[in-house]
């Protein structure tokens, strides 16, 4: 007889933590908080709920809520019974929530129809044969929870195995047609353990969760459960919301955007409010300028830490908070070292790593790298090209291993021949005490094919000139860097996931150059 060497279902590790710690806090949010042993409870009414309705190994369950603790224990429901999850967008239009349920092929939709009553009953009307429950009242669909209190006290067991499919995860779209990333049990176990290894949580985590839990938020979960710790749940980013919960709570772990923590810096309610309870606040998704990051260090305190990864392989790297020193500023650009999980390589185009210091495309193996895109071959093909996940992002390493990323490989401007990475330019843009910030497209131009344009949001009441700014980015980094235009904006637009939105830019920039507007 051989032994066979798995690792843990992700499932087993949220039972594992639920059990360990059932008289502690697990969830709070604006109706009051729920104990671990309140929630494995419900996760076994939901298991016997979706099971009696037919939910189990292979089908797919797709999800809309708010931040909302029940769905995200119906989501794991659905995992422990061998099925798989797909998350909608909360801020998704109806013709992208139909596409996914439709794409995914999935069973039933789980709603929660205090916050998407009317998008659950659009959804309903058009797709007429799909199972809905809902959480809250509607006038469609199974109420889930009073199903599950029908069904009287259930033990939660984990029927899944580590080799089932458990997560179908759609890609933001900004490069075509969103992608649905597979993920199995196993990848995403190996997830939350690198999760708790790499990214130096406190203690006992109370962890407050201010993007939506659908996605990248949720992650921390059940590395914070693991710990004994809780989640505090906000329904959307609101910067006074967030910092009287640190305050009131004794937050000391939470996760944002960049632009989460520009919009904080630039609101008087920072200096109201009490932080010294956060230990650590991780941010990532994109670039940080690292002039904000300095002053952010400066006014909140030594707590940041950086993250990287992507939908298809998550987390990467990771920048810990020893790094984010001021007096060490290159150490700011950097993106991390690679996690104990992931093995990191720097390529060309030709699949050749590249030579030491040199910029190449970020390509990782890991064990929480996807499995492929969902029935989409040729991409899949594509993405796993020489052997390695290849990320579209371009870094270089030191010498100790710390990765810088440059930019995305797509949003590279080649102007008059020459390579220009807009991340670079941003960064000096975003030195400027006026500046509070700064996105950069490439523009075409008949002369060098195309010229490097800068957006600019100013801070309240700041002014500056455009000749300025493009002086600014001559002196620092030559002339072909420098913005042959500059545009003011009272704001960027931005994906769901709060990230500058490059493809909208670009073609609105685009299409203004095609109209003759500089």
């Amino acid at each position: 007889m051989t032994l066979q060497r798995h690792a843990p279902s992700f499932p087993s590790l949220a039972i594992r933590a639920f059990t360990r710690h059932a008289g502690a806090l697990a969830f709070e949010d604006g109706r009051g908080g729920v104990s671990h042993g309140a929630v494995l409870e419900l996760l076994g009414r939901f298991q016997a709920v979706l099971a009696a309705r037919g939910i189990g190994r292979g089908q797919r369950v797709a999800l809309l809520s708010a931040n909302r603790w029940e769905s995200w224990v119906a989501g794991l429901a659905a995992q422990a019974l061998g099925a798989a999850t797909t998350w909608l967008h909360p801020m998704g239009a109806l013709d992208a929530h139909v596409f996914q349920i439709e794409d995914s092929e999935a069973a039933a939709l789980i709603i929660d129809a205090d916050a998407f009553g009317a998008r659950g009953g659009e959804i309903a009307a058009r797709l007429p044969g799909l199972d809905v429950l809902t959480l809250g009242r509607a006038e469609y669909g199974a109420p889930l929870l009073p199903l599950a209190e029908a069904t009287g006290s259930r033990t939660a067991r984990d029927l899944s195995r580590p080799d089932d499919i458990a997560a179908l995860n759609y890609t933001g779209g900004t490069t075509g047609r969103p992608k649905g990333v597979l993920r199995d049990s196993a990848a995403l176990s190996a997830m939350a353990l690198t999760i708790g290894e790499a990214f130096e949580l406190p203690a006992t985590p109370r962890y407050l969760a201010a993007a939506p839990i659908s996605h990248v938020s949720g992650t921390n979960l059940v590395p914070c459960f693991l710990r004994g710790g809780s989640a505090h749940l906000l329904p959307a980013f609101d910067p006074e919301e967030l910092l009287s919960t640190i305050q009131r709570a004794r937050i000391n772990f939470t996760l944002t955007v960049p632009t989460m923590i520009y919009r904080l810096l630039d609101d008087p309610a920072l200096e109201r409010f009490d932080t010294s309870s956060l230990e650590l606040l991780l941010y990532g998704a994109s670039p940080m300028a690292p002039s904000r990051l300095a002053e952010a260090l400066e006014r909140i305190g030594p707590v940041f830490s950086q993250l990287y990864g992507q939908s298809e392989c998550y987390p990467i790297a990771a920048l810990p908070r020893a790094d984010h020193d001021p007096s060490r500023p290159e150490l700011l650009t950097a993106c991390g070292f690679p996690t104990a999980s992931a093995q990191v390589a720097l390529l060309d185009d030709a699949g050749q790593e590249v030579a030491p210091g040199e910029a190449g495309e970020i390509c990782v193996r890991s064990p929480i790298v996807m499995q492929a895109y969902w029935k989409q071959p040729a991409a899949t093909e594509e993405a796993f090209a020489h052997g390695w996940l290849h990320t579209g992002d371009i870094a270089r390493q030191d010498e100790q291993g710390r990765l810088y990323i440059v930019d995305r490989k797509k949003d590279m401007v080649v102007t008059g021949g020459f390579n220009v990475y807009p991340r670079e330019v941003e960064d000096v843009l975003a030195t400027h005490p006026a500046v509070a910030l700064a996105a950069v497209v490439g523009v075409p131009d008949t002369r060098w094919g195309e010229a490097v344009k800068a957006f600019i949001v100013l801070k309240p009441g700041a002014e500056v000139a455009a000749q300025d700014l493009t002086a600014l980015v001559r002196d620092a980094k030559g002339a072909v860097h420098a913005p042959k235009q500059v545009e003011f904006a009272a704001s960027l637009p931005l994906t769901p996931l709060g990230k500058l939105d490059k493809k909208a830019l670009r073609a609105a920039a685009w299409a203004g150059q095609a109209r003759g507007v500089a």
